[in-house]
Order: C-alpha cells, then structure tokens, then sequence
C-alpha cells in the first residue's frame, strides 16, 4: 500500500542520497527518485513552504504483457491508440455554454447517425486490433433509447478491459442500475458548479438535483471512483475550487479540474483561463497533506490525494501543459467520423465505407492511414482557438 508523507523543507540531510530529477509544474517543482515521488509546494523564488513524499511502486520487469497492438493503432511517432471514445448522439437534454453554441447546433438527420449494429461493428474492430478502453459520450448518451443494448454488447466484446460513460447526470440515477448490470464499468458525470442558480444559468436547464442524485447512486452502486468533471472558469466557478475538493472528503470521488478550452461556439477568451498552476495554489492553500499519485504514462490528468480523503482531485492540462507525447486516444462521432485528434479538424467517414459494404480489412486500412497521419501536437493554446473545429456537443470530448 502506498503511504504518504508530509514534511517541512528544510534541507534535510537524508535527502540527498537521492539523485533528485527536477522540473517545473506551473509555480510548483516536482521531483523524482527512482523509488520516491515528493511535490514541493512553494514559489519559484525558492522559498519552499511544504514537501510532500508519496513513495511509488517499482513496477516488476516481468509483469505480464499487454495483448499486440496492431499496426492499425500505431501513430507514425511510435504511440499505442488503446482508448477509443465513442459519441453516441449530437442531441443532449442540456445546453452548457461551453458546450453548445447559443443559437444552438444543427442537428446531423438520423438516418446518418451510425446505428447500434454500426457501433458495435466498428467497435469490435478497433478492440481486436488492441483498444482495451471504450468511452460512451454524446451530445448526452443516455438519451439513447438502446443505450443498455448498447453497453451489454460493448462489455461482451473480448479484449475490451473498460467501458466507460461521460454523462451530464440528468437522467442517470434511474438508469444507472440497469447500466452497471449490462457491464458499464466507470462513470464520469460532469458537473461546474455547486450552486443551483449558477447551474441554471450555465447548462440553460433546471436539473442541480438530479445531478447529484446520480453523483450519490453511481456512490452507493459501488463505483470507486465516482469520476465529477469540473471545467473552469475564471468569474465564473473559479470561487468554487475548494467547495468541490471538500466533496472528496467522505467519498471516493475523483473531482477532476478541466482547464476551459477553445471550440466552435463557446465563445472562448484566455482571460477566462484559470490554468492548473493557479488552481493548484488554491488546493494547497487551503487543505493540508496533499500528495502527488503516480501518473499512468498515457494519464491525461494530474492526480493528487488529500491526507484523510476517500477521494482524490485531478487537474486535466490541456492548455498550459498538453499530453501529446502520451495521447493514446481516438474518436469515432455520432455520424461516423473518425477523428484522431480533439483539437484537429480533420475527420475521415468510416460510415460511408462502412455502409457501401468493405470488409473488415478495408476499413482497417483507412483506420491506419488516419492515425499515421495523426500528428505530433496539437497546436499552441492562441492556434487553438482559431483552427475550425465542431462544437464540443458534435465531438464528445
């Protein structure tokens, strides 16, 4: 079990038998040993106020091997694409803000959305090519009416070891049950606020309630970590930083800090970035004891647990400090569209193949040549905000 250490910087001589490798993360310096992990909190003038030591399991060299990628999945950098995110529908029962467009978005028609034997064709393809992880997004994916049907096959398919869902809540504490059973294994709900007035005014809906009636089922339905997404916003829920680490406290939730990024629509500013450093400060300001957890080489997030805390608190970079070099993700939306990454606009059809009768071989091709077109980086968070991309509803996230 890993064990957590608090301590006062002060040079203490039996540090340095460690050959430390620093770098910065924001206003904070992270260390490492080979076998000790420890976050200095403190400024860049030096003067450190806190350390905080979390040991780090050496991994076995004989760990088993994970099943063979297929070529198919290997970018043209040399990254494994395990982690397929799946958009099930444009429609959604919210309207956030930074999500859809005020006048709203256009609808693709229905008959151009991939059905459920579509979905599960394609997923099946990419699993037995080497994807362990599949996501369910939207728009909202509970809206679908096969959405159960939709998780019983997906959890069935051999190789796949995680079938996840990125959901607003609204409608999940009744269907939740029936999910779990059809081998929905982890739950991200997504939440920017903590005050009702403020939820209405950013989702244009009604529906605080119910979101944390499904944030509190997916607790008693045993899922560990109930995963709460929290983008932030500078004027807007920057205030509520704090409040969200204190629902950490007494249940094992993952609140993960999203900084605010550029799509079609939502009007994105720079000034209303509030980037990971600056949450940070307010995390460690306020809660003692918090500690830096290993990272997974392909992590998005930056996770971090408070001493006595079931739960843990997560910072998602993507603007201030990109995980390109470990992006293990791709995408298939709602209308077909391959997408290989979040912030490109480019897209390749596999619906249109797909319903003109290739086989399996064929549309392994074209998955293969969009990977390795995939490329290094995205672009610089001002390049960002002016590439031509959908809305976030279109994309899923």
């Amino acid at each position: 079990m890993r064990r957590y250490v608090s301590r006062v910087f002060d040079s203490h001589m039996g540090f340095r038998r460690f050959n430390w490798v620093n770098y910065k993360i924001g206003s904070y310096f992270q260390s490492r040993s080979n076998n000790v992990q420890v976050l200095m909190a403190g400024h860049l003038d030096g003067s450190f106020l806190k350390m905080y030591a979390t040991s780090c399991e050496k991994l076995s060299e004989d760990a088993p091997k994970d099943d063979p990628i297929s070529d198919m999945l290997v970018d043209s950098f040399g990254r494994l694409h395990t982690y397929l995110r799946i958009s099930l529908t444009e429609r959604c029962n919210l309207r956030c803000q930074y999500c859809m467009p005020a006048q709203g978005v256009e609808l693709t028609p229905s008959p151009q959305l991939l059905s459920q034997n579509e979905i599960v064709r394609l997923a099946n393809l990419f699993v037995s090519s080497g994807v362990n992880k599949i996501r369910l997004t939207g728009g909202e994916p509970t809206i679908r009416k096969d959405i159960e049907d939709i998780c019983l096959q997906l959890s069935n398919l051999k190789g796949l070891k995680t079938l996840a869902m990125t959901t607003n809540g609204i409608t999940l504490a009744r269907k939740l049950p029936k999910l779990k059973e059809c081998g929905l294994s982890s739950v991200n709900i997504s939440l920017d606020t903590l005050v009702p007035a403020k939820f209405e005014f950013m989702t244009r809906r009604k529906g605080y309630d119910r979101v944390m009636e499904s944030i509190n089922a997916a607790v008693d339905l045993g899922y560990n970590p109930v995963k709460v997404n929290c983008v932030v916003m500078r004027g807007f829920n920057d205030d509520e930083i704090c409040n969200f680490v204190e629902l950490t406290r007494d249940k094992p939730i993952n609140i993960r800090f999203i900084e605010f990024m550029p799509f079609d629509g939502n009007v994105w500013n720079v000034k209303k970035l509030v980037p990971y450093s600056e949450m940070l400060d307010k995390v460690v300001q306020q809660f003692r004891g918090l500690n830096r957890l290993q990272d997974h080489p392909t992590d998005t997030a930056k996770n971090f647990r408070i001493e006595g805390h079931q739960g843990t608190v997560s910072f998602i970079t993507s603007m201030t400090e990109h995980f390109c070099s470990g992006c293990n993700r791709l995408r298939l939306l709602a209308d077909g569209n391959f997408k290989v990454c979040l912030f490109g606009p480019s897209e390749v059809s596999l619906r249109d193949p797909l319903r003109c009768g290739v086989d399996d071989n064929e549309l392994r091709e074209i998955i293969g040549a969009a990977v390795k077109r995939k490329k290094a980086s995205h672009a610089g968070m001002f390049d960002i905000a002016k590439t031509p991309n959908r809305p976030m509803i279109h994309i899923g996230g």
